[in-house]
């Protein structure tokens, strides 16, 4: 079997990890794609290195731009490498302009397409996010779920006979990853101690580019009665210096983004969560470690229902939310065991379609 993978954000990177060494393993054939959405070194090829992903066989350099214009040039692009490599699957991944790209390249050359981390929703169609995943689960042959609520959405959008549970990928690479750092001291600024901090990352556009929403958020993190670790995505240091919001006020330790096995040792020891990143959210549930989720929806309702995250609806709220006692400890595993991506790749396997 072949599987070419696209890919081109950070989520993207992590959990391409597991499924690369899972379709090495057992012994399939799988060509990479990055598109190049995400571009900078420490946001692209530090994930591909820490995470011993092997280098991709194409890498389209689309860079930055509106949606329309990345997701132009990956489809002027893609459509030849599809047809270069002629996979038995395209295999495209969450929700990002890259995954619509694929996903458009695959449909319209007849290529068997596979959407990893299916059936996520939202319900809130401003999200670009949203979007993309949606139509991306309509366009696929195969939807591959995360979770039992993820597949009872694609349910009730009637592509039940698309859809199989494999578990969550994140949860595979989040996992192994905790235990290789385990004991290792986390990465933080100096002054700032294991357990006595919160873990904050902030990028989404509708919490970047409103002023007022963004000044709130900083204020309030700035506010917060221990130190704040804010490891600075590219979009957030932009948009601070465009609307001139200081991002080392208060109670704010700003530090460039960290790479992954960094990044989980830091959920691992902090006191706390503030984010608005969809995996932040699952991985901090993951390492049971306190969530504070600046959105007003989120696509992971199980870390809500089980008392580790909760939704900052009103800023003005968000200390006292993040000081909240702790959520009740929990066995429940509702991302899967850490073997989701053996499953997917078996899964792939089993459904490779005949060639004439």
């Amino acid at each position: 079997m072949k599987v070419l993978s696209v890919v081109g954000a950070r989520p993207q990177f992590v959990k391409l990890a597991p499924i690369a060494h899972a379709l090495r393993a057992q012994g399939h054939e799988h060509v990479i794609v990055h598109t190049g959405q995400h571009y900078d070194a420490k946001m692209s090829d530090v994930f591909f290195q820490d995470l011993r992903i092997p280098a991709p066989d194409v890498h389209l350099g689309v860079g930055s731009g509106s949606h329309g214009v990345q997701t132009g040039s990956m489809l002027a692009q893609l459509d030849a490498v599809l047809e270069e490599h002629d996979p038995d699957w395209v295999l495209v991944y969450g929700d990002t302009n890259s995954t619509i790209a694929g996903a458009l390249s695959a449909v319209k050359l007849h290529y068997p397409l596979a959407h990893l981390e299916a059936g996520l929703r939202s319900f809130n169609r401003r999200m670009p996010e949203e979007h993309n995943r949606v139509l991306t689960d309509h366009a696929a042959d195969l939807c591959l779920a995360p979770t039992d609520v993820a597949r009872s959405h694609l349910e009730s959008e009637g592509l039940a006979e698309r859809t199989v549970v494999t578990g969550d990928v994140m949860t595979d690479v989040c996992l192994a990853t905790a235990e290789r750092v385990r004991g290792t001291p986390p990465t933080l600024p100096v002054g700032v101690e294991a357990g006595g901090y919160v873990l904050s990352t902030i990028h989404r556009a509708e919490n970047t580019d409103d002023p007022a929403r963004l000044a709130a958020i900083v204020g309030g993190l700035a506010g917060l009665p221990c130190p704040v670790v804010l490891t600075a995505h590219p979009r957030l240091v932009a948009k601070a210096a465009e609307h001139r919001i200081d991002l080392s006020q208060g109670a704010l330790r700003t530090i460039e983004p960290l790479n992954y096995p960094e990044m989980i040792g830091a959920i691992a020891h902090a006191r706390a969560v503030v984010t608005d990143s969809g995996g932040l959210q699952k991985e901090a549930f993951l390492l049971r470690t306190p969530c504070t989720t600046v959105r007003t929806e989120t696509e992971w309702t199980e870390t809500i229902e089980l008392g580790w995250n909760v939704l900052a609806l009103d800023l003005d709220e968000l200390s006292t939310l993040v000081d909240r006692p702790a959520p009740a400890p929990t066995e429940a595993t509702p991302y899967g065991d850490g073997h989701a991506a053996t499953a997917t790749v078996e899964t792939l396997a089993a459904r490779v379609r005949s060639r004439p």
